[in-house]
């Protein structure tokens, strides 16, 4: 294989040197010149880091003589395997080609979970499980499905179960009545209960928002007290090894754990979350909590969006619709005949419990996730003196001028008090999200706009790149500090004799202060990229449009920003690339969707 044509996929940019040079290593392997291996793994490194499972081979940027001459021809190769094989690359019959360790991630957690929707458990009397629904689900009438006790009906014959809802729906509240619910079932056993996130951020909210729920829930205070009290990442859950991919707790050594409740599903991975499966024990109950219209994780899949069959309506089979409705009372109109284990395992909350039926937010989430730019467009535009508003997007010339009286408004209140609380408090009310990374309208340059402007009134104290007040993201994962990608934090003189400058990140049992010089890379967000802004919550949000189309701009992401806001959201962009970004959905290469919804019914 000639480097030169490697090269003419990186000046197209298909590729990135990494790619070229994978593959350029599998046809070293293969010891013998192959016209199309070099590429083909090229572009599978490229797809992959593109957040695809797979490269399909029927959509390739040169021509081949066609997908079953190619893949005879990869076969033969001896570094391409068919499913089963342990080769670098793995190529089915229907022309995907996977890394082996993206096809077995895949393949283990399509049969884990597959397996559990087909398990039966051990399932409550009706009379028993409907009384205790009412107790804990009061004042539910018959006119109006209460969708969170389905959730709770659904968990207490399942053991995996997704609930789904939009911001405010009360999936956290859900999930607390639940476990009450489990573990009333179980006692006078305790169970052993875990709870989980993907960052750190998000443990803390977790834990925090299942503490309050406690105090409401109809059941006794020894069920109260055996709920769990703590909750960790899934990294610090599962044990990271240091320097390694791999985990403490694996098939080898699970966890010891009955139940097992994730929120923010939508940020896990397919390999963190195939690995997080093989670590649990075949008894244990796994709960997954989050949105599934959001953005798919940062990394490799869309797990989340995979299970629930995103973007296709689904309705239980008419057996399950028939134990429903003698435990609730509610009748639901069945699926189509063959329905597949795995849609009786999915609960999705409808209700809105933070946004009113007047909300805008509401209303501009919804068109959004439909893809209705001109109801967008119309609310935006008329209601531009409420909760939302639009704003054309001004010049990269003029966008400093333009950011500073909201810049000023929404950060210089971060920088009254240095207390760790207060400054954390004061930077979940504002934030600016952003569309893309790079170029003018890109995280990286409105954060150095934003210094600026605060540094030009005095805001910043320093010259330096570290000064009391600087919000810091975290941007790539260290096991040994346990600071994962997307971790948040804020620079603040520390609390021992010598002030010096440290970094102080919220935790589950309050806040760990590490030296600005330990850290990863990281980067300061007082505007960070909306796929980043994942599992926060801002009083408002200012969300920025670059002035071009680009193929990350989707609704997922924009409805991903919009629903950041609990009381406001400001859009700046331009009417052309709004459309296009409502127009255009994600679309992740992955087999996860087919051997859950389509193989399951064979």
């Amino acid at each position: 294989m000639k480097e030169t044509d490697l090269r003419e996929l990186m000046k197209s940019e298909a590729i990135s040197a990494l790619d070229l040079h994978f593959g350029l290593l599998m046809e070293r392997l293969a010891g013998c010149a192959c016209p199309e291996l070099a590429r083909i793994s090229a572009l599978v490194s490229a797809t992959t880091r593109e957040g695809h499972i797979y490269l399909d081979l029927s959509d390739l940027p040169f021509p081949v003589p066609g997908p079953g001459a190619v893949l005879k021809e990869l076969w033969n190769t001896g570094v391409v395997g068919q499913p089963g094989d342990f080769k670098p690359l793995v190529a089915d019959g229907r022309g995907r080609v996977y890394l082996y360790r993206y096809w077995q991630y895949e393949q283990s957690l399509a049969v884990w979970i597959d397996g559990l929707t087909r398990e039966k458990p051990e399932v409550p009397k009706m009379s028993s499980l409907s009384g205790r629904l009412a107790r804990l689900f009061p004042g539910r009438g018959k006119e109006q499905v209460d969708w969170q006790l389905i959730a709770a009906f659904v968990t207490m014959m399942k053991k995996f179960v997704v609930i789904s809802g939009g911001p405010g729906t009360g999936k956290t509240t859900t999930a607390a009545k639940i476990l009450a619910l489990l573990m009333e079932e179980a006692w006078p056993a305790v169970l052993r209960i875990g709870l989980a996130s993907p960052t750190g951020k998000g443990a803390a909210r977790l834990q925090s928002a299942m503490n309050l729920s406690k105090g409401s829930l109809g059941c006794s205070d020894q069920i109260r007290d055996a709920l769990p009290a703590d909750a960790s990442t899934i990294h610090r859950l599962l044990g990271p090894m240091e320097a390694s991919p791999y985990f403490r707790h694996n098939a080898e050594n699970r966890l010891a754990l009955d139940v097992l409740l994730v929120d923010e599903a939508s940020m896990v991975d397919l390999a963190l979350m195939s690995k997080l499966v093989q670590a649990l024990p075949p008894e244990c109950r796994l709960i997954l909590l989050g949105d599934k219209d959001q953005l798919a994780s940062v990394e490799a899949g869309a797990v989340l969006g995979d299970i629930c069959n995103t973007g296709r309506d689904h309705a239980y089979s008419k057996t399950f619709c028939r134990s429903i409705e003698k435990a609730t009372g509610y009748v639901l109109e069945p699926g189509e005949k063959r329905v597949p284990p795995i849609a009786d395992c999915i609960a999705h909350l409808r209700k809105s419990y933070r946004f009113g039926s007047e909300s805008s937010i509401a209303e501009l989430s919804a068109a959004v996730n439909r893809g209705d730019w001109l109801t967008g467009r119309e609310l935006l535009r008329e209601k531009s003196c409420g909760d939302i508003t639009w704003r054309d997007l001004p010049p990269p010339k003029l966008l400093g001028k333009n950011l500073r009286e909201s810049v000023l408004e929404g950060f210089r209140s971060v920088f009254r008090s240095l207390d760790a609380d207060k400054v954390t408090e004061n930077l979940e009310r504002f934030r600016i999200l952003c569309a893309l990374r790079e170029g003018p309208y890109g995280a990286v340059g409105v954060n150095l706009l934003i210094e600026e402007i605060l540094r030009s009134e005095g805001v910043i104290r320093g010259a330096g790149k570290w000064y009391p007040g600087r919000p810091v993201l975290v941007a790539r994962n260290d096991y040994e500090l346990r600071l994962f990608n997307g971790d948040a934090g804020v620079a603040l003189p520390a609390s021992d004799e010598d002030g010096d400058l440290k970094v102080f990140f919220p935790t589950t049992s309050g806040v760990r202060e590490i030296h600005p010089l330990r850290l990863p890379e990281n980067e300061t967000c007082y505007a960070m990229t909306v796929h980043k802004s994942q599992g926060s919550e801002y009083e408002r949000v200012l969300l920025i449009l670059p002035d071009r189309d680009s193929p990350v701009l989707t609704r997922e992401l924009v409805y991903t920003a919009v629903t950041r806001a609990k009381r406001s959201v400001e859009i700046w962009g331009r009417e052309d690339v709004f459309r296009a970004a409502l127009e255009r959905c994600t679309v992740r290469k992955s087999g996860l969707r087919e051997a859950l919804w389509e193989k399951s019914k064979q």
